[in-house]
Order: structure tokens, then C-alpha cells, then sequence
């Protein structure tokens, strides 16, 4: 992997920390609520799309680096744990949930880097179970940020409520599942 700080794919990556203030921003906006709801959703799924686009183009343009494979997955957290710091401030999500995502990230972020520096960085590689609770992560916040119903039809605070805590179960499901893989080299280093 070479070092390359600018290529495009690693500059969509910075769009979804900048996407950050600019997001929580529009709650501030003096606009009506369901105006406000909708442009965080349509920005909320436009710079999480930008997490596809940016790998596809890593590999397509041959410019995955080593850089943008550290930046991206910070990039996901970061995007992440602010939409759910909004989502607990606007009172639709619970902060229970938003604690066992966001300390997982964290739990999970130092055990990469722990396992890294001894060499074992491969036992904790990322599993579909962690691309799953992605996945369903960045379907609920979405839904939650709307706030309303879809189509006439889809009331998405309630989906979103119930996939947001089938996300918290899935974090919590990940977590288990690295710790057992990074268990074995746990022990040989405690001892």
C-alpha cells in the first residue's frame, strides 16, 4: 500500500468527518422540523454511501493506501457516534443504546490496535458479523433522523427504534466475538 493522503477515494473519506458538523448543524437551522429531518436523512445516506464508493474506487484506481485504510473506518465511527449523540439529544433514540455502540467502537477500536502492535492484528480482521451491525447501524439512523412517515406508509421512528436495538444487540454480538478471537493471544501475553 502506498502513502497517498489526497487521491479521491481518501478525500470522500474526509467528507463524512466533515459531514459531521454540517449534519447536526441543520437541527439548528431555523426551518421547519420535518425540513430539518429530511435534509440530515438525504445527507446522513449520501456521506454514508461515500464508505462503498471510496473503497470501490481505492481498488478500481489502485490507490488503496495505508492511510485511507486506517481513515476509513475512524471516518465510519466518527459519523457514526455523532448521528447517535443527535438522535439522544433529540430524544429518539436511548442513550442505553448509544453507549453500548459507541463503547463498543471504542472497546473494539484498542483491541485492533493493541493486536497490532504485538503482530496479531489478524485475529481480530474484520467478520460479517461486524459488516452486518454496519449495515443495520446505517439503516436505523437514517430512519431515525426522518422521524416520520415514508411514503404515507413506513413510519420510520418505529422501524428505526427496533433495527437501532437489533443493531445494539449485533454490537454487542461483534464485541463477543472479537474477544474470543483475541483471546488466546490475551492470555499468552498476560501470563
Amino acid at each position: 500500500m502506498r502513502p497517498m493522503f489526497f487521491t479521491i477515494p481518501t478525500l470522500m473519506t474526509w467528507t463524512r468527518i466533515v459531514a459531521i458538523p454540517l449534519i447536526i448543524g441543520v437541527f439548528y437551522l431555523p426551518l421547519e422540523p420535518a425540513t430539518r429531518n429530511l435534509i440530515a436523512t438525504v445527507m446522513f445516506v449520501l456521506f454514508a454511501l461515500t464508505d462503498w464508493l471510496d473503497g470501490y474506487l481505492a481498488r478500481k484506481l489502485n490507490q488503496v493506501s495505508s492511510f485511507g485504510a486506517f481513515l476509513d473506518p475512524v471516518a465510519d465511527k466518527f459519523l457514526v457516534c455523532a448521528s447517535l449523540l443527535v438522535l439522544v439529544h433529540l430524544d429518539r433514540t436511548d442513550v442505553f443504546v448509544a453507549l453500548i455502540i459507541i463503547g463498543r467502537e471504542i472497546a473494539i477500536s484498542a483491541l485492533r490496535e493493541w493486536m497490532a502492535q504485538i503482530g496479531a492484528s489478524r485475529s481480530v480482521a474484520v467478520h460479517m458479523i461486524g459488516k452486518v451491525k454496519t449495515t443495520v447501524q446505517m439503516v436505523a439512523i437514517p430512519f431515525l433522523l426522518f422521524d416520520g412517515h415514508l411514503f404515507g406508509l413506513i413510519d420510520t421512528h418505529l422501524w428505526g427504534t427496533g433495527l437501532i436495538w437489533i443493531a445494539a444487540v449485533l454490537t454487542v454480538w461483534s464485541m463477543v466475538y472479537y474477544l474470543q478471537k483475541a483471546l488466546p493471544e490475551i492470555r499468552a501475553r498476560v501470563k
